[in-house]
């Protein structure tokens, strides 16, 4: 990473690496770079839901905001938590719950299921997502309560490797580490899982830890970001 002195057009220009917290929408941290940087042309190589914490790539200034698609189209990884057994209309945590079912599976049988997901496959995904649909956002009909039907799409999971499984609760969790291609969802992924294994799951968590060769370990946290800290962090590709 290299630091840069002040852009003459622009007070401050430059990739940045933020860690996202918790609750938070990606927007809101480019609003809050917007105030602190005085800088409007802002933009973030791909979105994180409100549940989901972790790494976010953002391009201040227009120099830098033409090269986001690099990011965009990079490799990412994870960090996530699924449970199984239960399935909300979201995939994920912030959903509300439509189905539960008390299964038992025995660890390998999980273990098999979830590694069976390295390589290709068909993924469709959730219908509060932004995919659109004859111009309008999945996730503003699915909130209407009108039917959503997306397109099965082919993503890649490059390497998926489990962390923990905890079998000895009513509904069994399963943490791992996925590093995929771009347009995965990994909600989806957590629901394929347990479709696999004959039942239902939501994903419980989510942490970005990667994008491309960038790390969480190197992001500037949300709640520590003012002018100086962003100028000592923003860097630029040559």
């Amino acid at each position: 990473m290299q630091s840069l002195q002040n852009n003459q057009a622009e007070p401050v220009a430059g990739f940045l690496l933020v860690r996202k917290p918790v609750g938070i929408t990606s927007f809101q941290i480019v609003r809050k770079l917007r105030y602190i940087t005085q800088v409007k042309k802002i933009g973030h190589a791909g979105t994180l839901d409100p549940f989901a914490s972790g790494l976010v790539i953002l391009a201040i200034g227009k120099q830098y905001t033409r090269l986001i698609t690099n990011f965009l189209n990079a490799s990412k990884e994870y960090r996530a938590t699924l449970v199984l057994g239960i399935e909300t209309d979201s995939y994920d945590c912030d959903g509300k719950s439509i189905q539960a079912e008390k299964k038992t599976w025995d660890i390998s049988e999980i273990e098999r299921a979830v590694l069976s997901f390295k390589g290709n496959y068909a993924q469709t995904p959730p219908a509060f997502s932004a995919k659109k649909i004859k111009g309008k956002k999945a996730y503003e009909l699915a909130r209407k309560g009108e039917p959503v039907k997306l397109k099965p799409q082919l993503v890649t999971i490059f390497e998926i490797e489990i962390k923990r499984i905890n079998n000895n609760i009513p509904y069994p969790v399963v943490e791992f580490i996925v590093k995929c291609a771009k347009g995965t969802y990994i909600r989806s992924l957590a629901r394929d899982i347990g479709v696999k294994l004959g039942s239902v799951a939501y994903l419980k968590d989510l942490c970005r830890t990667k994008i491309a060769d960038h790390a969480l370990k190197d992001a500037l946290d949300y709640k520590d970001l003012n002018i100086e800290s962003i100028k000592k962090k923003i860097w630029n590709i040559k």
